[in-house]
């Protein structure tokens, strides 16, 4: 799969755990960051959800050089698609 998934999460979050087992099964490798554990990545998603925690959100860096995407609680199709997958 090209490009580069990053999904910023806690380890309480269902949606995070649901979206991880979707990724798995369909072989699109991603970086897991607890933003409980990294408080750099905590004010990253802070910044991009109006000052809000909301996990998972998902930065997406397209393989064939186009903008990062940056989604709050996306379904697997949304990151498929920010992939050009």
């Amino acid at each position: 799969m090209p490009g580069t998934v990053t999904m910023y999460s806690t380890t309480w979050c269902g949606y995070c755990h649901r979206l991880k087992s979707q990724l798995s099964r369909e072989g699109i490798a991603y970086e897991e960051i607890n933003i409980e554990q990294d408080p750099e990545s905590a004010l990253f998603v802070e910044k991009v959800n109006g000052g809000n925690q909301v996990v998972p959100t998902v930065r997406v860096v397209p393989a064939a050089g186009g903008e990062a995407v940056v989604m709050t609680n996306p379904s697997l199709a949304q990151v498929k698609q920010a992939l050009g997958a």
